[in-house]
């Protein structure tokens, strides 16, 4: 016998949406690995185009969830990330003009304090506390959210203090749910339970399969999201897709694979606003819910992106072609992992903190050489992956490929806040930027013409709580004298690499200068250390050392076949090319 009333069995997302919320709430989009995405798409069905407005918020607003702004079902939008995640990150052009309140109004935070206040919401307390934000500009449109005091314990120190996020409802997501609706996620976990236990009136969840109350009873330890917590319940299978999903082969269900063919087109089709509504029109509206869904997917679609438990299939790796130029980016991605691993042997690091992009392939390429000298460093990634082995052949950060081949899985709490914020200095951040500049800050949020760039996701976070290497092709515009946004403060960056060579500075306060040197291919202008500096870089040429590199810049050896090799293994498809 259960203490609380059971919740309401709906047919589908769609009947479940409609049911429960209305124009001007505050809808949740848990951001679990496997987000909502039936239910998303369900949203964007009912409420658009006429439907009605909502807040809402997310982690990240990418891939399926795009489904909302081509909706107009969107007011205001709380997250960290607005762009695209596959098959590289990048910003999509259906965000430009956000800054401008197009299309909905954005209010941007970075990922763990983000977090942080769905926790004070969960928990009851007034206030998060937070080591990220400050120094930053990402508080400044934050009046009467976040505020800085002075260190009550009087350290003589600023204190960020966040106010709670508290949705009306919280849409999930889950492995599997009884009747009773406690609902079952597997690691890694993102968001957690947080925003699923902060919201005011519920959760509404979707499940893969609605299983016996005996199943559940069999393995409590599953359960993320009590039962009493949840308002609605429906079945969804591959509810998650494009997404991925993991199951640990509870209730003989089957884990399924991100859909990388069906994301890329998601974003090829946001690159024109006629090519935008088309998709829209095709995967939301068109099929008729989430059965008609599946079923224009296909089963030999939907079978081919299952993985079986306790698997993580490896590509086959063609030998990469001797002697052929490397591109720019090749080329930055093994000095970047040059920059990282010698860091490491001569600090101590004991974990990195892979961002995502080219800098995330360093660390991977920096872990994998290190390897070989016999120093084993932990990879993290912010959304609960540590100890990552990347399966071979798969260069997306967070595949579930990778999951299967990490030491522990966990969640964005204990990513970026233990292993990052309360790592007391063993941890070492590598991170991308859209701009850099002289003094190491980092932009990744808006260009100096209002753009919308992509948004902080976890950079802020680790810039502001541990020693980092940037890795950012070096260009005029990339590279510039004062960052049109403050995104990540550069009081903690180490060392800022490029595609031809390493700059460092001797202390925090002070500039940065090249200190190591690899010619590259082009332009030809660039062919010595101070004029490819002034080539390829907007930041101030130094007095000292030779113009021509022979004093003052150290000269990096070309890269090796073995670098070229393990490269190749990382990312045989050749996406960070």
């Amino acid at each position: 016998m259960t203490s609380h009333p059971r919740p309401a069995l709906l047919p589908d997302p769609d009947a479940l949406v409609a049911a429960y919320l209305r124009p001007g709430m505050h809808v949740h989009l848990s951001a679990t690995m496997s987000r909502p995405n039936a239910l998303i798409y369900a949203l964007a069905r009912v409420f658009g185009p006429a439907g009605g407005k909502l807040t809402v918020s997310t982690t990240a607003i990418h891939s399926s969830a795009h489904a909302l702004a081509l909706a107009g079902v969107v007011d205001r939008a709380v997250t960290c990330f607005l762009g695209d995640t596959y098959p590289s990150p990048r910003p999509n052009p259906l965000y430009r003009r956000v800054n401008q309140g197009e299309p909905f109004i954005f209010e941007g935070w970075s990922l763990l304090s983000y977090l942080q206040r769905l926790v004070a919401g969960a928990t009851g307390l007034p206030y998060a506390v937070t080591t990220s934000l400050a120094g930053s500009d990402l508080m400044l449109d934050k009046a009467g959210t976040a505020f800085t005091v002075p260190d009550p314990a009087g350290s003589g120190q600023d204190v960020t203090l966040l106010t709670p996020l508290c949705p009306d409802y919280t849409l999930v997501h889950a492995v599997c749910a009884d009747r009773r609706g406690n609902l079952v996620l597997c690691a890694p976990m993102g968001e957690g339970p947080w925003g699923a236990l902060a919201a005011r009136r519920g959760v509404l969840a979707s499940a893969e399969r609605i299983v016996p109350d005996a199943v559940i009873d069999s393995q409590p330890d599953r359960v993320v999201v009590p039962g009493h917590r949840v308002a609605g319940l429906c079945e969804a299978p591959f509810g998650a897709h494009p997404q991925s999903l993991r199951t640990a082969g509870i209730a003989g269900l089957t884990a399924y694979l991100d859909d990388y063919p069906f994301t890329a087109d998601i974003t090829t089709a946001c690159a024109q606003p006629d090519t935008a509504l088309e998709w829209y029109r095709t995967w939301v509206e068109g099929p008729g819910g989430h059965a008609g869904y599946l079923a224009k997917l296909g089963k030999e679609r939907l079978a081919g992106l299952e993985l079986p438990a306790g698997t993580a299939p490896r590509a086959t790796v063609a030998p990469d072609p001797p002697g052929g130029p490397l591109t720019d980016q090749q080329r930055l991605i093994v000095l970047g992992a040059r920059c990282v691993a010698e860091a490491v042997q001569t600090r101590g690091y004991g974990t990195l903190l892979a961002g995502i992009g080219a800098s995330h392939m360093a660390a991977w390429l920096a872990a994998a050489l290190l390897r070989l000298r016999g120093i084993d460093v932990e990879v993290a990634s912010e959304l609960g992956f540590n100890g990552v082995d990347p399966a071979a052949g798969d260069a997306y950060l967070f595949s579930q490929r990778h999951a299967t081949r990490s030491t522990q899985l966990a969640g964005i709490a204990e990513i970026l806040g233990a292993l990052v914020a309360g790592n007391r200095g063993r941890c070492l951040g590598v991170l991308a930027a859209a701009e850099v500049d002289s003094c190491g800050n980092l932009n990744t949020s808006r260009l100096g013409d209002g753009r919308h760039i992509t948004g902080s996701g976890g950079a802020n976070d680790i810039a502001s709580a541990a020693d980092c290497v940037v890795v950012a092709t070096a260009s005029r515009r990339r590279y510039v004298r004062q960052v049109a946004y403050v995104t990540s403060p550069g009081r903690r960056i180490q060392a800022v690499v490029s595609q031809f060579g390493r700059f460092t500075r001797p202390g925090p306060d002070q500039p940065f200068e090249l200190r190591t040197w690899l010619p590259p291919e082009a332009p030809a202008s660039a062919n010595s250390p101070r004029a490819a500096v002034a080539a390829l870089t907007d930041w101030p040429c130094p007095d000292g050392g030779a113009g021509d590199g022979r004093e003052g810049w150290r000269a990096e050896e070309p890269v090796s076949a073995l670098e070229r090799t393990l490269l190749r293994q990382l990312d045989p498809e050749g996406i960070y090319r």
